[in-house]
């Protein structure tokens, strides 16, 4: 008896103990939230001996981090900018930036640019040994080979220096404007303002151009044997036109083509806009032409001349689209093809025909043109294009038209032999062959679930996409919603499931291409795939050989999130992040058996004393009988006899990021789940399956019976739940605020509140209308307003706000490019006008959401205090209970 006296008192304090840990820690603050360090950049030696990555706050100073193959941290550096390893990998070449607290302090006092501090480069001679080049205004790394060409920001120092990283070699050149490197040789380019000449560190300088003027739009072959290249006489070539020149192995350039040419169509220009590029194998070259610049009428005063737009209602591409493309339609050209050995010059696309899609890189002799111009008013509502495409011969220019109308865009295999497309209509895939013109349908729905099975859309549902073609075009590999199938592309034989177990475990099989260079999958070779699970959410590593049907083999696996890793060119060695809500995704160190790992970075030490949280998955029934999925999100210290506040937030469906870590950060439109959790908040995530047509009942029936779910757990405080959204989220908890009053408090950010303004309304982000949206797409009403009226209006909150008792949060921007902020207003104004509480957030210049780092903290920080308020009792404060004037916005924040 005594023993057990012993024991439960021992069991008793174990428990204070842990309890006492857990309560001494402490809340996240928004200084914690904006200086939080996450990984913005990584990098793996080419031997894969050394990883270098960038930790960098939300505001603050970032450091490059430094780690052995052995997971020892060699070297830091701060504050950085950014880090890259050299071909060798005995190199890591740093750029070291100035102090933001520095940089800030002479901002205030209003210093010269020339006063400012400028950044350094470190060549770091792995492991230990630095060099540091001051005043650097940019560089370039050889790709190839252990040298760097680099000009410095010194009045004294206006020359281009060419060197090996070891200092062996040097070679410095004058009054260079512009340099840059082959992708796959150690040549280097450079201009002057009337010279182009290359740098190899066998022989020396070349002059390759000399001549009055200015030199544009430089580009080697790969290997750079050829170098092409634009030149105006006039630094004005919009007023003289460009001249396209070609040099080979390094001897003098030679004119190729200019305006006067009969290639060329009347009154057009070589283009310096266009794209100039070489083929694969630098057979080809493709440049860019385009009409002459239309010039001004300077006899006319500005002052006597009319602005004016003209809206047309038969134009294929609405006025405020026009305006938006202005300057990239002023700057358009449309593609040509100079075929080295033949020394023929063809005009490829033009006006009518404007898109061109070449294989293998440019080596193939057919390519395909496509134009959606006749279609594109349609569009306007359709949301989706269609196209008529035509083949085109590299070699003759001679064009034939393939498809008239297809609401599918063709893409090319690697080698050429097939054109291949999702057509959504029937869901199904198809080929065709590019030497006979036969065509092949590989898929029906009845023999192949192509697509997107969870489409809840009023529109033809996507497909789940192509793992890649196999060697010379032999086979396609496709995907279905779960598993890889070989198809030939013929159509000749049964399709192949090549990894079987995919559907029946409910396992997500996509292939991992850790060879960016690879133009097809390689079918003797062992397979990285990347599967998510979706019964449990947790994600893994699976290796296979797609040469014939097997399981994958698990290489790793668990109740974690897992990404795309990233390989050493030269090396088996990855580096990849392992998350979950409550483990920081830190940088890990294996090789591709992912037998062995070892964790690299130490993020997560920044969460050690923060009260932080948990997720767990729950799931319910909707009002309309469909199963449902969603996370609650509890603090640490979470204790089920108690009650707390919560907050539902959530878009559409988010379940299946149970484990994803949630990087703490001032977001622009939401709230941060980190914050909340730690300072004792509950977070609800549900999803929403929608019906056609009814988009806000759907929510309704979706995340209501969630709630009600939650609250019958016994540790919700029933009044105190808040919502928040944004856009669509927005939308949805504005009608939810009209149909119940179970809230506390809504954030509605950027949301529609009249599905009938809305509808005509304009995206000023791009300049469309916003009808397709309605119709085809995310807001699901799948009419217009004339056909569907009551639907416009059953889902509009506008027409129930009298409705309304919870107090409303709106953020919307006044230069918002995807929700007119006129629908903020609209929502703003109908509450005041009926006396209810609200608030409306603008920040002004702003778009979607708050991109300026200075107006997010400020958005979470009233955000904050707004549900503290209303879902904690916490006192009201000025912004809400006073306002803040115009004469007073300069001067006070009223936090």
């Amino acid at each position: 008896m005594r023993y057990l006296k012993q024991l439960g008192f021992f069991i008793c304090l174990s428990a204070y103990c842990t309890l006492s840990a857990q309560e001494a820690k402490k809340a996240m603050t928004f200084e914690e939230m904006v200086s939080w360090k996450r990984i913005t950049e990584q990098s793996i030696s080419h031997d894969g001996k050394w990883v270098a990555c960038k930790m960098e706050p939300w505001r603050g100073d970032a450091s490059i981090l430094v780690y052995n193959a052995k997971g020892e941290m060699t070297a830091s550096f701060r504050p950085a900018g950014h880090a890259e390893f050299s071909a060798s990998s005995r190199y890591l070449l740093v750029t070291k930036k100035p102090e933001l607290e520095k940089v800030e302090a002479l901002k205030l006092k209003k210093a010269k640019e020339e006063e400012m501090p400028a950044d350094e480069l470190i060549i770091f001679n792995l492991p230990d040994k630095k060099e540091t080049i001051d005043s650097l205004k940019s560089y370039k790394l050889s790709e190839t080979a252990d040298w760097i060409a680099y000009k410095r920001n010194s009045k004294s120092d206006t020359v281009l220096h060419v060197r090996s990283l070891d200092r062996l070699k040097e070679a410095i050149i004058a009054d260079v404007k512009e340099f840059g490197f082959a992708k796959k040789g150690n040549i280097l380019y450079y201009t002057t303002d009337s010279t182009l000449s290359t740098f190899t560190p066998d022989k020396g300088r070349s002059l390759i151009f000399e001549g009055k003027g200015v030199i544009k739009k430089v580009s080697f072959d790969e290997t750079g044997n050829k170098i092409a290249f634009l030149h105006s006489p006039d630094k004005d070539s919009t007023a003289t036109q460009c001249t396209l020149y070609l040099s080979e192995n390094n001897a003098p350039a030679r004119q190729i083509a200019d305006r006067e040419q009969s290639f060329i169509p009347a009154g057009w220009v070589i283009s310096e806009n266009g794209d100039l590029r070489f083929s694969e194998n630098a057979q080809r070259l493709f440049f860019g032409t385009a009409p002459a610049p239309q010039q001004k009428d300077t006899t006319v005063l500005a002052d006597n001349r009319p602005d004016v737009q003209i809206w047309k209602w038969d134009e294929a591409v609405q006025y405020t689209q026009q305006v938006f493309n202005k300057e990239k339609d002023l700057k358009k050209s449309y593609a040509a093809v100079y075929n080295i050995p033949e020394n023929k010059l063809i005009q490829l696309a033009d006006k009518e025909i404007p898109t061109l899609q070449t294989a293998t890189e440019g080596n193939a002799s057919i390519a395909l043109l496509s134009t959606n111009l006749p279609y594109a008013t349609e569009q306007m509502w359709e949301g989706r294009s269609r196209y008529d495409i035509y083949t085109v011969n590299l070699e003759t220019g001679d064009r034939q038209q393939i498809k008239k109308a297809t609401n599918t865009h063709m893409l090319l295999s690697p080698k050429g032999a097939y054109a291949y497309w999702y057509c959504a209509q029937d869901s199904s895939w198809y080929t065709r062959s590019m030497s006979d013109g036969k065509e092949y349908r590989l898929t029906t729905p009845a023999s192949f679930t192509a697509w997107d099975e969870d489409n809840d859309v009023p529109d033809y549902p996507s497909p789940h996409g192509l793992a890649g073609w196999t060697a010379n075009d032999q086979y396609l590999l496709i995907y279905d919603r779960y598993d890889i199938w070989k198809f030939d592309p013929t159509a000749q034989t049964s399709p192949v499931n090549l990894t079987l177990n995919g559907r029946k475990e409910q396992l997500s099989y996509r292939l991992v291409k850790l060879d960016k260079e690879k133009k097809f999958i390689n079918l003797t070779e062992p397979q990285l795939l990347l599967a998510f699970n979706e019964k449990t959410k947790g994600s893994g590593y699976y290796s296979t050989h797609l040469s014939a049907p097997a399981v994958p083999k698990t290489l790793l696996a668990g109740n974690f999130m897992l990404k795309t890793p990233v390989k050493a060119k030269d090396a088996n060695a990855v580096i990849y992040t392992s998350e979950t809500f409550e483990q920081y995704p830190d940088i890990r160190l294996s090789d591709l058996a992912f037998k062995k790992s070892v964790r690299l970075t130490n993020g997560g030490e920044q969460q050690a004393d923060i009260n932080w949280g948990t997720a767990e998955p729950v799931s319910w029934i909707s009002l309309d009988g469909i199963p449902l999925e969603g996370v609650v999100y509890k603090p640490e210290n979470f204790d089920p006899n108690k009650k707390y506040p919560v907050i539902v937030n959530f878009y559409e469906r988010n379940s299946e990021t149970l484990y994803a870590y949630h990087m703490p950060e001032p977001h622009r439109s939401t709230i941060d789940y980190h914050f909340y959790t730690s300072n004792g908040y509950i977070i609800f995530n549900p999803d929403v399956r929608y019906v056609d047509g009814y988009p806000g009942e759907s929510c309704y029936n979706c995340v209501m019976p969630g709630i009600t779910s939650l609250i019958a757990k016994g540790y919700v405080d029933e009044k105190a739940i808040g919502a928040q959204g944004h856009s669509w989220g927005g939308y949805q908890v504005a009608y939810l605020a009209t149909r119940t009053s179970l809230f506390s408090a809504i954030e509605s950010g950027a949301p529609v509140v009249n599905m009938f303004s809305a509808y005509g309304g304009i995206r000023w982000g791009s300049g469309l209308n916003r009808s397709f949206q309605y119709e085809h797409g995310q807001s699901r009403i799948g009419g217009t307003p004339w056909d569907s009226p009551l639907q416009y209006m059953e889902n509009s909150p506008l027409f129930n706000m009298d409705k309304v008792e919870t107090p409303i949060l709106i953020m919307h921007n006044d230069n918002d490019g995807h929700v007119p902020w006129y629908q903020g207003i609209e929502y703003f104004i109908a509450l005041k006008r009926l006396q209810k509480p609200v608030w409306m957030l603008n920040y002004p210049g702003e778009i979607h959401w708050p991109m300026r780092l200075a107006n997010r903290i400020d958005f979470q920080k009233r955000m904050f205090q707004f549900f503290q308020h209303y879902l904690n009792k916490q006192p009201m404060p000025q912004w809400m209970s006073e306002g803040v004037p115009a004469v007073d916005q300069e001067f006070k924040l009223g936090y």
